[in-house]
């Protein structure tokens, strides 16, 4: 919340927190029912982030991606969708909603994930310049963003890999976009919707 609201106060804009929101198994929010087969999510009707323990626990066994830099790697993947939210960014996608194609509109999906990590990679970069990470952290959130990608959990469910169905960006566009965020600490180089390949 230190770097978001620094980040805002240069642009001379006001950051609003998200509320944090732990659950186990099931929880309503104004987007409706959340269960832990979604894994977290954020809600925009209440700007709230939503973190499933079991979500957690799948991250270190099912996604053999343990360490609590993973772990803050996706609350701030999250946080990042709350900036969205905040820049307009989730407006310009409901717009969307209802007048493209599934397919389409998978692929705006794909760019407001990718952003996400991006931002998430922001966040990183500053929690590194004030000392907060070791040096085992940054593979850490790189094992995540591999692990949680849809080719690698379209393979494992499905054992095979459908691209116009992705909705978050395959493993190798999740690490890229997270390190472009990490590398360079600067929101503007995070506009998914700005560059034609991903």
């Amino acid at each position: 919340e230190d770097v978001w609201g620094a980040i805002f106060q240069q642009s001379r804009h006001s950051y609003r927190p998200p509320i944090l929101v732990l659950y186990d198994g099931q929880v309503h929010s104004a987007c409706g029912m959340g269960q832990s087969a979604m894994g977290p999510f954020y809600c925009p009707g209440d700007e709230k982030l939503y973190l499933d323990f079991a979500f957690f626990r799948d991250l270190q066994n099912r996604f053999r991606a343990p360490g609590d830099f993973a772990q803050a790697y996706v609350i701030a993947h999250e946080v990042g969708h709350h900036v969205q939210k905040l820049t307009g960014a989730f407006q310009k996608r409901e717009a969307a909603r209802g007048r493209v194609s599934e397919v389409e509109f998978n692929q705006i999906s794909v760019r407001m994930e990718l952003q996400a990590d991006c931002y998430a990679g922001v966040w990183g970069h500053y929690a590194g310049a004030m000392n907060q990470l070791d040096s085992g952290d940054i593979a850490e959130a790189l094992n995540a963003a591999t692990a949680i990608g849809d080719d690698r959990l379209q393979k494992q469910t499905q054992g095979r890999v459908v691209p116009e169905s992705f909705t978050h960006g395959s493993s190798e566009q999740r690490v890229r976009w997270f390190k472009r965020g990490m590398n360079s600490g600067r929101v503007q180089d995070c506009d998914t919707f700005a560059t034609r390949s991903l």
